[in-house]
């Protein structure tokens, strides 16, 4: 079995253009001597193929392939992508888990452990423009208020119309 792992046959083909012109050492050993960047070349694109890790939002099982410590912030707001426009931001790696088993649905953000940091400057910045649309009164409110003082006006009128006819 040792015997089969260690033996690999590599055929080189070398191409010396002319008829009549012989291959020489110097001419072999250019040739291994390029086989041989190439192989390097070959290894290096795939260890940086293996060591890519997703980033940003993330399964469970991505994230723990990071081999890092992981630990959670919980989220009962259902407005999970502001969190994560935020996160993008500060370039954090996290998963969001679904919380089933309480009445009301929350949300667990798990994040590497070394990322606590920017964790908390990103959650802090979530939770000021959080608080800030929550003091913004909604577009729809005013459209709806202003359609009422609208009304409004115009009922009076009509009944001055219909005062002034009476009369």
């Amino acid at each position: 079995m040792q015997d089969e792992v260690n033996e690999k046959t590599v055929v080189l083909v070398i191409n010396t253009g002319k008829k009549g012109l012989h291959l020489t050492a110097s001419m072999l050993r250019a040739a291994i001597r390029k086989y041989l960047q190439h192989l390097e070349k070959q290894k290096q694109i795939a260890e940086k193929n293996a060591e890519r890790l997703p980033e940003g939002r993330q399964t469970m099982k991505d994230l723990m392939r990071h081999n890092a410590r992981l630990t959670n912030i919980e989220v009962t707001d259902r407005n999970i992508r502001d969190f994560e426009k935020t996160a993008r931001k500060y370039n954090i790696d996290f998963a969001l888990k679904k919380d089933k088993a309480a009445e009301k649905p929350r949300y667990l953000v798990f994040f590497k452990a070394r990322d606590v940091d920017v964790m908390t400057a990103a959650f802090k910045e979530y939770s000021a423009r959080t608080v800030l649309k929550q003091k913004k009164p909604s577009v729809m409110k005013k459209l709806y208020l202003y359609r009422q003082k609208v009304n409004q006006r115009q009922r009076e009128k009509t009944r001055e119309r219909d005062r002034g006819q009476e009369r």
